[in-house]
């Protein structure tokens, strides 16, 4: 019997939306967090289902994780408003089915569970998962399975809109691989520093990571608006998932209602 959940994933500069079809991806888009009312997030899913004849009364179940905890009520509320489903969200309190071995589980944001959840279902452990958004985020999981900690560091867009901010005379710039590593004008320099640097900060704290006991062996998956492109500047990517975060969602929704 065919069961549609949908599933949300509210980040700092993007929410990414989905809909499961059983275990199947059917639908997936990204919309701005600019949105803020429970009308604007109602309105906004229900056009978006319908452009894949998908209607409200389609969908089963719910869920979404969020790094944006004022959004969190209004999302809650245009999914029983618009759908008549009661939401899951999933946070630090959640039963992932995953151990957190850090000094303070409750700390740790929800997306990066619910990426290591589908990680490890997905590609096994150990496993070292790049999650290139507002942050560039590295999300460690042992060769026994848990999530271990990771690395925050500036996102790409974060890092030129500093640059932007501080020195009047330096422009804003596409995020598009320049020909070479020397720059041979501003632009050039620009995007050459972040994109090649950030290659090389990947793979540098990857190499480190892997210099960690046990993690010698660690597979690395690539997620996140800038994943595809910063596995072309990158040697240590070897997979890009950019749905990593809705099949977590689906994983954990079908573990705590036993679907699967």
């Amino acid at each position: 019997m065919s069961k549609m959940l949908l599933v949300i994933d509210i980040g700092n500069t993007t929410i990414v939306t989905g809909v499961f079809d059983n275990e199947k991806l059917i639908a997936s888009w990204r919309l701005s967090s600019s949105l803020h009312t429970s009308d604007e997030f109602g309105i906004y899913l229900l056009n978006l289902l319908a452009s894949k004849q998908i209607t409200p009364s389609d969908i089963d179940g719910a869920a979404f994780a969020s790094v944006v905890p004022f959004i969190d009520s209004s999302m809650k509320q245009a999914v029983r408003d618009y759908f008549k489903v009661e939401p899951l969200q999933v946070n630090a309190l959640t039963d992932t089915g995953i151990k957190v071995q850090v000094y303070n589980p409750a700390e740790v944001g929800a997306d990066r569970i619910v990426n290591a959840v589908a990680g490890l279902h997905e590609y096994g452990a150990p496993l070292i998962i790049v999650d290139y958004g507002t942050a560039i985020t590295f999300d460690v999981i042992s060769a026994e399975g848990a999530y271990i900690g990771g690395v925050i560091a500036p996102g790409l867009v974060s890092g030129i809109s500093a640059l932007f901010s501080k020195a009047a005379k330096l422009p804003q710039v596409s995020l598009s691989i320049p020909e070479r590593v020397i720059g041979r004008n501003t632009e050039e320099n620009i995007r050459s520093g972040i994109l090649f640097g950030n290659g090389g900060l990947t793979d540098r704290l990857i190499d480190m990571i892997r210099e960690e006991p046990g993690l010698k062996s660690a597979r690395v998956i690539a997620t996140g608006g800038h994943a595809e492109l910063m596995k072309q500047v990158s040697q240590r990517i070897q997979y890009v998932d950019n749905n990593l975060m809705l099949e977590g969602l689906r994983l954990i929704y079908s573990r705590l209602n036993h679907l699967d």
